[in-house]
């Protein structure tokens, strides 16, 4: 049996976010306006793969982390990038006095910050997935962090971002290690993704006390009728 990192968003749709999943056969995906994330079984075979067609839209990009072959005919790869996972080992994990929960009032401000920063998909219903901390000067979001997947066991740390203006006041590393306080007191083990190429940000997670556990594709796809 594979680990529950090798597949996380199939773990996690069909364990802890079991309600958040929209399936079809062995296919899992969360709502379109939340996030872009779809998978398969480790050896998905036809049907597997008819019933994620149903569950896209046309013409919509979906993206399937962990995938270990190419699609079949009848979907259009529109690219895959190398990432890395990472998982905490001695991360000191700790709340912080500044960091402010946030929820669906903040979400245009979330909007704004996501888009400055680019940290990877942020939909209107992301907020939904928990656990997002903030940090505000003179009234304005400048820097959050949140949760995504949530394989059993584990907790994905994601939008790690900081408005360029704010950058280099440790605000990453504070919210990281606040997110983590969360996780790590319902018993889950915090873990991330990072793009590979992204080597400031590896460097940073590993210097909290990140540790690299296995490098990991992330496939474009979209049906090849859109």
């Amino acid at each position: 049996m594979r680990h529950p990192l090798d597949n996380p968003v199939l773990w996690s749709l069909t364990g802890p976010q079991r309600d958040l999943a929209l399936s079809d056969g062995g296919a899992v995906r969360y709502p379109a306006d939340m996030s872009p994330f779809c998978a398969l079984p480790d050896e998905p075979g036809p049907a597997d793969w008819a019933g994620a067609a149903r569950l896209i839209s046309q013409g919509e990009v979906v993206l399937f982390p962990g995938l270990r072959a190419a699609p079949p005919a009848g979907w259009e790869v529109l690219g895959s990038g190398d990432g890395v996972q990472l998982v905490a080992d001695t991360l000191n994990a700790e709340p912080d006095p500044e960091a402010e929960p946030l929820g669906p009032a903040d979400v245009p401000a979330m909007l704004r910050l996501t888009k400055l920063t680019n940290p990877g998909p942020f939909l209107p219903r992301t907020v939904e997935f928990g656990g997002y901390l903030g940090i505000r000067r003179d009234g304005e979001l400048v820097a959050m962090a949140g949760e995504r997947f949530r394989p059993p066991g584990w907790t994905e740390i994601s939008a790690v971002c900081t408005d360029p203006a704010w950058r280099g006041h440790g605000f990453a590393s504070r919210l990281t290690r606040a997110v983590a306080a969360g996780i790590a007191a319902r018993g889950d083990v915090p873990f991330l993704h990072a793009i590979a190429s992204n080597t400031t940000a590896i460097r940073l997670y590993k210097e909290l006390g990140f540790a690299h556990r296995k490098d990991i594709l992330f496939w474009a796809l979209r049906r090849a009728d859109g």
